[in-house]
C-alpha cells in the first residue's frame, strides 16, 4: 500500500474566490476523485482549524493499493481537471508518498 500526503497554501484570492471559497470548492472536488478513480482505497481532505502561520491550509490525506495505483490517479482525466484549479490558487505545496 502507498500512502500520499499533499499540504497547500492557497493565495487569498484566486480564481475569482477568496481562500475560504478555494477551500471549500476544493475539498468538494477532491472527495469526489474517491469515487471516479480505481484503486483508492482512502481519500479525504482536511482544512485547517488553528489559523497558526506555520500551518498549511489544506491536507490530502490518501491510501492507493500499490504505487501502480498511485500513479494511474496522477494521470486520472479527473484528477488532472482538479489539480489545474489548485495550480492557480497556490502558493505552496508539499507532498509525502510512502510504502507501508
Amino acid at each position: 500500500m502507498v500512502k500520499h500526503l499533499v499540504f497547500w497554501r492557497l493565495k487569498e484570492h484566486a480564481l475569482g474566490a477568496s481562500k475560504a471559497e478555494n477551500i471549500l470548492r476544493f475539498k468538494a472536488e477532491v472527495e469526489k476523485l474517491k469515487n471516479v478513480v480505481p484503486g483508492v482505497r482512502s481519500l479525504e481532505l482536511g482544512v485547517d482549524i488553528e489559523g497558526s502561520p506555520a500551518a498549511w491550509d489544506m491536507a490530502l490525506y490518501s491510501e492507493f493499493d500499490s504505487q501502480e495505483a498511485l500513479d494511474a490517479y496522477q494521470a486520472h482525466p479527473e484528477h488532472l481537471k482538479v489539480r489545474d484549479l489548485f495550480v492557480e490558487a497556490t502558493s505552496e505545496r508539499a507532498v509525502v508518498d510512502y510504502e507501508v
